[in-house]
């Protein structure tokens, strides 16, 4: 019986290689005044219009995991930073990534990434303009993301006053929902690992808002979080009613309210938490459903400081986020 062949090693990245690889693959390499390969990209924008732009990592072990899809991955990568962009009311324009591998590594690794971010980007019009790959003890990516907005359609923090509606686009607790499964085996457990990658930029969304709001920030850290660091930022409190939460169907099922309490706050959401005049709320939902969302709201801003969660026993400070990436708790878990 004649063994079986043994299947070719996967090509190793090479860094010049990969550059070539990049300049044939993105559409940027081919066009615009500085192609793709040069050591800066020239980004054109809109005439009487600012810059807006945001920088965000995913790391392996924390973020995703070894065995996680590399173009999900790349995915996650240009949406996280277009999540940013998103709550600024901006157009992206410009993605850029910084890849760090381990010396060895397949070079198929790579590129289906860098395409992954390439697929995410370009379906708000925008593209991966370059970037950097660099060896490394784990693998990381470095996403960037440049947008542009009129200077007086930039929507901040710091603008929320008392009277205004508090709201929030698609459902809250859907991170913590992955998070859930994560624990889980088998299937469920599986497709968790690709959901927790599953970022779904609200950009159409947070431009139609960005008309109405008078503040706003994404839910990456989840709504608790969130909302404490608007309310800081507008100097007000944020007053959310906990019957109003659009809460994840995958939520629905766990009996324990405490339980799905902290899985709804857990982050990951990837929404846009804002605040709006109470009689603009029926223009702004409006135009979110024009830019297919929906928008939903949850409370009030008053005058005073902090973030309050109403519930059946009245109002109580906001509780944590279940995901805190420098908590020593968090360590110990990914060392299991």
């Amino acid at each position: 019986m004649t063994a079986p062949r043994r299947r070719p090693a996967p090509a190793a990245i090479d860094e010049r290689a990969f550059h070539a690889w990049l300049a044939r693959a993105l559409p940027s390499g081919r066009q615009g005044p500085l192609p793709l390969g040069d050591d800066a990209a020239a980004v054109p924008l809109v005439a009487g219009s600012v810059a807006v732009v945001s920088t965000d990592s995913l790391v392996e072990g924390t973020h995703f995991r070894k065995n996680s899809p590399p173009r999900l991955i790349g995915r996650a990568a240009s949406g996280v930073s277009l999540s940013d962009i998103a709550a600024k009311g901006a157009t992206p324009l410009a993605v850029f990534l910084a890849i760090v591998v381990p010396p060895g590594s397949p070079r198929s690794w790579a590129q289906a990434l860098v395409l992954g971010a390439e697929q995410e980007a370009s379906r708000f019009g925008a593209h991966v303009l370059g970037g950097d790959t660099k060896p490394g003890p784990i693998r990381a990516v470095v996403s960037t993301v440049v947008g542009s907005v009129r200077p007086a359609a930039v929507v901040g923090r710091t603008g929320a006053r008392p009277g205004d509606l508090v709201v929030t686009t698609g459902v809250v607790g859907r991170g913590g929902a992955a998070a859930l499964a994560l624990r889980s085996h088998g299937p469920a457990g599986a497709k968790a690992v690709s959901e927790m990658l599953r970022v779904r930029p609200r950009v159409r969304e947070g431009r139609a808002l960005a008309r109405y709001a008078t503040a706003m920030l994404d839910t990456s850290d989840g709504l608790a979080e969130s909302a404490r660091l608007l309310a800081g930022a507008s100097h007000v409190a944020l007053v959310v009613d906990e019957r109003c939460l659009p809460i994840c169907p995958a939520l629905t099922a766990i009996r324990s309210r405490q339980r799905r309490r902290a899985a709804a706050f857990y982050g990951g959401d990837y929404e846009l938490l804002a605040t709006v005049p109470a009689a603009r709320m029926a223009d702004s939902g409006r135009a979110v459903r024009r830019a297919g969302g929906r928008l939903t709201a949850i409370g009030v801003v008053r005058a005073g400081r902090g973030a309050w969660l109403l519930g059946r026993h009245g109002e109580e400070p906001m509780p944590p986020a279940g995901w805190r990436p420098f908590a020593p708790t968090n360590r110990r878990r990914r060392r299991r």
